[in-house]
């Protein structure tokens, strides 16, 4: 054991000292010398950027008086804000109970139920998400028994929890960033991390993905399997969704944000969440038509090893007319022309050896 004294110990002393500092990954650079680079919000414990979320609206409710020691905290998730609330109840002393549906993945209701969270199930009309019978349960529930509400959706310290975002890319990327796309649910991710950015002086294009059927940009509401992004028929989109901050809105298909999550977890090893496959397809599109020396980066909000059985399941995908061996090509192909030749050749020489 060295006697050294003069390198200090790197010991956290709570999970949620964990939070942030999420690495980096460059995926795709074209013979141009455009990038694309993947913020991976999935090194957060939890495995999601939603950590960052809970703990700064829990800690902003305990500044202001609205949840006191030993309280109780009630909120409708998809999954991934639940668990980083629950992490942050079990450091802080708190009782929670997370309003959920079978919509979300299973893994995602089973996490917040190891941590110690109550799940109280809502069931959606013809399969779809539940949001706005959550949404109804929580605050008759926080009505009736005093607990706290955090209401993401419209809860600006949702939104400050992203600060430490935006400063990590800058920090990571002192070239700066061009173009910064994510998908889109209650807004804080994106806008939150956009507003971050401006406010620092770094003008990115934003690009903000919701899924096809969503109705946060307008258009009329249908069904989609992307959850934790979007809002259904009827939602009242909260004030988190600021569209001021947003450059441009597009509307992604199940197929193709599942796809490009299959493709990039064929190509890379990594797996991710299909909203961020959402994310990542359209940047690679945009990454095609880019001036040289452009870096753009998508926001990948949280790890596809929460959908080992459903986007990662084939029999799940082809039972719900998902899987598509022409939308496979098609996105892998794209995925392939946005490498340099360099690239692509250490690529094809990886997959001959595969081969053999």
């Amino acid at each position: 054991m060295p006697d050294d004294k003069s390198f200090a110990e790197s010991i956290k002393l709570s999970t949620t000292e964990l939070i942030g500092n999420t690495p980096l990954l460059q995926v795709a650079k074209t013979r141009l010398g455009s990038r694309l680079l993947l913020k991976l919000e999935q090194f957060n414990p939890t495995g999601s950027c939603k950590v960052r979320m809970a703990r700064s609206m829990i800690l902003a409710a305990e500044r202001n008086g609205m949840l006191r020691p030993g309280g109780h905290i009630v909120e409708p998730t998809s999954g991934n804000t639940g668990s980083g609330i629950a992490l942050v109840a079990i450091e802080r002393g708190y009782k929670f109970t997370a309003i959920v549906d079978n919509h979300a993945s299973r893994d995602k209701l089973r996490a917040m139920k190891a941590m110690g969270a109550e799940l109280i199930y809502v069931q959606g009309e013809g399969g779809e998400p539940s949001t706005i019978e959550r949404r109804r349960i929580a605050e008759e529930l926080a009505k009736t028994t005093g607990a706290f509400w955090p209401d993401q959706h419209h809860n600006p310290d949702n939104n400050r929890g992203y600060d430490a975002l935006a400063r990590e890319l800058l920090r990571d990327v002192p070239s700066g960033l061009d173009y910064l796309v994510g998908a889109v649910g209650t807004g804080g991710t994106l806008c939150g991390t956009t507003n971050e950015l401006r406010r620092l002086g770094q003008k990115a294009f934003t690009i903000a993905v919701e899924p096809t059927g969503s109705i946060i940009f307008g258009g009329p509401g249908g069904p989609y399997l992307q959850t934790g992004a979007g809002a259904p028929k009827g939602f009242p989109v909260g004030p988190n969704v600021d569209r001021s901050l947003l450059d441009e809105e597009i509307k992604v298909d199940d197929i193709d944000a599942f796809t490009t999550a299959r493709v990039l977890g064929r190509r890379t090893g990594l797996l991710i969440g299909g909203t961020s496959g959402a994310a990542v397809y359209i940047a690679l599109q945009r990454l095609m038509n880019v001036d040289p020396e452009t870096t753009i980066v998508a926001l990948v909000c949280d790890a596809g090893e929460k959908y080992l059985d459903t986007i990662y399941d084939d029999d799940w995908l082809k039972q719900r007319g998902l899987m598509c061996r022409n939308t496979h090509d098609r996105i892998d192909k794209l995925y392939q022309s946005c490498q340099s030749s360099e690239q692509a050749a250490d690529r094809s020489e990886v997959e001959g050896l595969m081969l053999t």
